[in-house]
């Protein structure tokens, strides 16, 4: 029996969201495709019927995520200055970083998007790109009149700060690294 074009997409959507989970929690190289269709109750016979491969898969997931910056900073931006505040430094919590399946691809897989495709390369700095520009109208810096080159150093900064806090065995200097950057946030945006 064929399913409908909506039980397709819904197929669909069910694996990219499945895949996204998994890609953050495991990294894209140690996940395959048959370990995510069985995760999604699908065999692994009906990814190519969705995908062409695993490569498209990855792009799509990218911005497959409950906790999507993209979105929420173009909403705070919308909203101003307080709710770009708060979105940033959301992202620089304890939970956030223990959720690391829920959260940001660029902290949670940015190394291995490094070797990825040109098109998964491509999405990655598309949704870079919109959250720089979400949040350069908000930070306060008297040599960047744009807020360009601080919101590039700002979220290069939390993406990089949220790896190494999840990276570090050491709680206390994980908790430190998300203070700190908690801290400059709040003296970035005005």
């Amino acid at each position: 029996m064929k399913k409908s074009k909506a039980e397709t997409a819904e197929t669909r959507k069910r694996i990219v969201e499945t895949a996204a989970k998994t890609f953050r929690r495991k990294g894209i190289a140690a996940t395959g495709v048959a370990e995510i269709m069985a995760a999604a109750g699908l065999t692994h016979g009906g990814f190519y019927r969705h995908f062409g491969s695993k490569d498209q898969l990855v792009a799509e997931a990218l911005s497959a995520t409950d906790k999507n910056m993209v979105r929420d900073s173009r909403e705070a931006a919308e909203k101003g200055a307080e709710a770009m505040l708060a979105v940033f430094q959301d992202y620089m919590t304890e939970a956030y970083r223990d959720k690391v399946e829920d959260g940001c691809p660029l902290a949670a897989m940015g190394s291995e998007l490094v070797r990825a495709d040109d098109n998964t390369r491509h999405a990655a700095t598309t949704s870079f790109r919109k959250i720089v520009e979400a949040a350069a109208p908000f930070m306060r810096s008297p040599d960047d009149a744009e807020g360009m080159d601080t919101a590039l150093s700002l979220l290069t900064n939390m993406v990089g700060a949220l790896t190494i806090a999840r990276m570090v065995d050491d709680p206390e200097l994980s908790d430190r690294i998300l203070q700190t950057t908690r801290r400059r946030i709040a003296q970035s945006i005005g």
